[in-house]
């Protein structure tokens, strides 16, 4: 079952989070918490405690730019047979608001993030981010160590990327044959013919179809592309290696073989991490747990397993 819990953000935005697997019980069952507060979550959590059963540990999973929450629908299913995971949709993506006039700033996403592990209840959490959001959890690591017991960083590079990289940005988003017709020429358009496409890719395909809404002429993404563009300006011209050496907690730096983190970054991320770990994924590209589900959860569960030892 999957169930939404609404979470207010930085400057009052309102936040979609999404947890997976069966509500906490005690001798009253706890209700449906779809669309409750921000302080239900907590509340829930609590008397999973009062009810005599110790509380599952908590896990966040943050998406990358232009993902969503049900991107991470396959891990949070076998990971709540454990913990208890919360998927969150970030500000300007999924089903979380979209204001105009709001912070699409790296302050922002951390103080989003650090909102939802504390209104959910879910300290000391895990959390698991993938590219953007890896980044985000590393900052929120770095700033709340009281927060975050242990961190999995999924291809997000430490280094600037400098702006060559957003130039070639906006020139793909206006590459983009807006609007699709059908869901099939979504999967088509990102999985085959998209020029950044090395070879046929459908899961990439599929990950794109997710992100898109059906509207009068077609179909669109349910974020909107400026945004997204503003988004990434925050981060891609400034290296956040500082950050990492401000991580306390144990933290697993994984990567595809064929992703956007090279292997030597990455390996100098688990150095100058104070507690390290390296993973990677064969026959995986930037989109790890969504190309390889079962060798990424291989790749993850030994080091999510040691916080239960």
């Amino acid at each position: 079952m999957v169930r939404r819990i609404d979470v207010t953000g930085a400057g009052g935005v309102s936040l979609a989070a999404w947890e997976f697997g069966d509500p906490p019980k005690t001798g009253d069952q706890v209700g449906d918490i779809a669309g409750a507060g921000a302080g239900q979550g907590a509340a829930a959590q609590a008397a999973e405690t009062s009810g005599g059963h110790e509380p599952r540990p908590g896990v966040l999973l943050l998406h990358g730019l232009m993902g969503r929450a049900s991107h991470w629908a396959p891990t949070a299913r076998w990971l709540s047979e454990r913990h208890r995971a919360v998927a969150l949709d970030q500000r300007g993506h999924g089903q979380s608001a979209k204001p105009e006039k709001a912070a699409y700033t790296r302050e922002a996403y951390v103080e989003d993030a650090e909102a939802a592990v504390e209104q959910l209840g879910l300290a000391p959490v895990v959390l698991i981010g993938h590219a953007m959001g890896a980044l985000t959890a590393w900052q929120l690591a770095a700033r709340r160590p009281d927060l975050v017991r242990g961190l999995i960083i999924c291809d997000m590079r430490a280094s600037a990327l400098g702006a060559a990289s957003q130039r070639e940005w906006e020139s793909w988003f206006k590459a983009w044959p807006l609007p699709f017709a059908t869901l099939a020429d979504v999967r088509k358009w990102f999985g085959e013919d998209d020029p950044w496409v090395e070879r046929p890719s459908p899961s990439r395909g599929e990950f794109y179809a997710e992100v898109m809404h059906e509207g009068p002429d077609g179909w669109r993404p349910v974020f909107d592309p400026e945004q997204m563009l503003t988004t990434r300006e925050t981060w891609v011209y400034d290296a956040h290696w500082e950050e990492l050496t401000q991580v306390r907690c144990p933290a697993l730096v994984v990567r595809g073989l064929d992703g956007e983190l090279g292997r030597a970054e990455s390996q100098e991320m688990v150095r100058v991490l104070p507690h390290g770990q390296y993973a990677e994924v064969a026959d995986a590209g930037h989109l790890v747990h969504y190309d390889q589900p079962d060798a990424w959860r291989a790749a993850i569960e030994p080091f999510l397993d040691s916080f239960s030892d």
